[in-house]
């Protein structure tokens, strides 16, 4: 498998288009982090109701029990504080429901400001970059010598635009009917740059093409 271009050049902008799709992942990460925690502190209130409630429960407990032993109305007495308890004990719930609902709301925030801006770009540069490994993993098979070049110019000439080739040869086509090997491996040329490919290196006195003009 072929994970980066062999020209320097290219290779160089996909190692850099890699750790800046790394930092956007790092960044919207912190920022869904910060928005959790941020969204956090609005737990506070619930927590001071769950404190409240709960001391309230254990107060009026408390006083009930100590009432409980008054002679005669000791029962009847101690009935009002109990009560009172029980309503401590649903403050308490009303707190603790809250902090949970305010922990779950945190939790969705924060997945969400990281998740959707990272998997918008990660999904861009899935695309990106499985589109170059597969066509350069496919190319990379075919050219082990320079005679493999032949099947590059040929391909060439039916995907690259016409100005390209025009800047090669008036006819690339008859040249490469003709085996003219500077036309063909020009042509080449022009399909391996697309692939991210390094061309083989030509035969001992083999003549070398002029180098290709870059797309106007």
């Amino acid at each position: 498998m072929k994970l980066y271009a062999d020209l320097p050049g290219r290779r160089t902008l996909q190692i850099l288009a890699d750790l800046a799709v790394l930092g956007w992942v790092c960044l919207w990460a912190w920022l869904g982090r910060l928005v959790h925690d941020t969204t956090l502190t609005l737990t506070g209130p619930g927590h001071q109701l769950q404190g409240a409630g709960s001391g309230l429960r254990r107060q009026m407990t408390q006083a009930g029990d100590a009432v409980q032993d008054v002679p005669l109305v000791g029962d009847r007495i101690a009935v009002p504080f109990r009560q009172a308890g029980s309503a401590g004990s649903t403050l308490e719930q009303a707190g603790s429901d809250l902090v949970d609902a305010v922990t779950r709301l945190a939790n969705v925030l924060g997945w969400v400001t990281a998740l959707v801006p990272i998997l918008i770009v990660a999904a861009v540069w899935l695309v990106l970059r499985g589109r170059f490994v597969r066509r350069a993993t496919a190319a990379q098979r075919f050219i082990d010598n320079a005679a493999d070049l032949d099947l590059f110019a040929l391909r060439a000439m039916s995907r690259q635009p016409m100005r390209r080739l025009a800047t090669i040869s008036d006819d690339p086509t008859g040249a490469w009917r003709r085996g003219e090997e500077p036309v063909i491996r020009a042509l080449a040329l022009l399909e391996l740059r697309d692939s991210g490919l390094r061309p083989p290196t030509p035969p001992h006195g083999a003549t070398r093409a002029t180098p290709v003009p870059g797309p106007r």
